[in-house]
């Protein structure tokens, strides 16, 4: 087949989707391959609150994670479907250190004193993503600009290669098949969703001694969490952890207690020993270019734009052939 677009991504979540806007937002056509359907993408079961969980300090990390923060402020400014900012109240159980690593991308964080069991607490604002809204508008943008999102399976990455001479692969699971990379591995989520009586602010316990807990407000409901399982692959209904979460949440936020339950949402993170991958690979076809973008775990959202820009400038170069208009001006139309 010949070649009919610049780059290829294949991944149709979080991931992937930034990085084809990037792309495309930078000149190139852009032709995104997704076996499923936006709904059925682990990206939709996602909390989708800006936090780099359980990310290890990095300074690229760190510059991705602040982009990233930036640009969903942008967003959420500009009245993107999904994207909204939120006060959020981070409980510490341990003595206060500091300020954590990534605090340069919160520039309104703040630490305070907390009543007992805690030491502490950290206040600052981050931006919540509804996913099934945001992905959707995602595809919108990308099909404004001219490009293309196709179902396919892609079995071998060479076969891409067919639809045009630059790959991303922001496969997330799939990349340890695809790539050959054994440290992709599953992380097991599970949350669940009660009705929102009323709350805004976003609460985290990450050293609940019960297990991991955070509180985040949507719209219409509120997203109850959580587990962190590595190497669990099951996706099954599980009610006795459902429960559990539900029990952690209400202890932390009372206002819980008489919230309708929803449903629940299980997923796998697609998480990766090292940290994500995000680099050319040298054993990419002759005349071909590949490049890996996977292994983000639960930080795809936390993650997204400034892995993006990274994405673009290792597949297009440095500067790459940007397009004329301001890099925000495609943000106003949000269709």
């Amino acid at each position: 087949m010949t070649a009919t677009a610049d780059v290829v991504v294949i991944g149709g979540g979080v991931v992937g989707m930034t990085a084809a806007l990037t792309l495309q937002r930078r000149g190139a056509r852009v032709t995104v391959l997704a076996p499923d359907d936006p709904a059925d993408t682990v990206s939709t079961v996602a909390a989708a609150v800006w936090y780099p969980s359980h990310a290890e300090q990095d300074p690229r990390v760190l510059r991705w994670a602040r982009e990233t923060r930036a640009e969903l402020g942008r967003q959420a400014a500009a009245g993107v479907p999904g994207v909204v900012e939120r006060p959020t109240r981070m409980l510490l159980r341990r003595p206060y250190a500091g300020p954590p690593w990534w605090a340069p991308a919160c520039p309104d964080l703040v630490a305070e004193l907390a009543p007992p069991p805690y030491t502490g607490q950290l206040r600052f604002t981050a931006p919540t993503v509804e996913m099934t809204p945001y992905l959707a508008w995602l595809r919108q943008r990308l099909a404004a600009g001219g490009g293309r999102i196709l179902r396919r399976r892609v079995r071998r990455l060479a076969d891409a290669f067919d639809t045009a001479p630059t790959l991303v692969n922001a496969t997330g699971l799939a990349a340890g098949r695809l790539a050959a990379d054994p440290a992709v591995h599953p992380v097991r989520g599970h949350v669940v969703l009660v009705a929102n009586p009323g709350l805004t602010v976003s609460v985290r316990d990450e050293d609940d001694p019960a297990g991991i807990t955070y509180v985040h407000p949507r719209r219409r409901d509120v997203v109850l969490g959580g587990t962190y399982q590595p190497g669990v692959r099951h996706t099954g209904p599980d009610p006795d952890t459902a429960a559990a979460i539900r029990r952690r949440c209400v202890a932390l936020v009372p206002e819980l207690a008489a919230a309708p339950v929803l449903g629940e949402r299980i997923g796998l993170r697609p998480a990766r020993h090292g940290g994500p991958r995000v680099e050319v690979d040298p054993a990419g076809p002759p005349g071909g270019r590949l490049v890996h973008a996977y292994g983000h775990g639960g930080a795809g959202v936390t993650l997204s734009w400034g892995c993006a820009a990274e994405v673009a400038e290792l597949a297009l170069g440095p500067v790459g052939r940007r397009l004329a208009t301001p890099t925000e001006g495609w943000i106003h139309h949000t269709m």
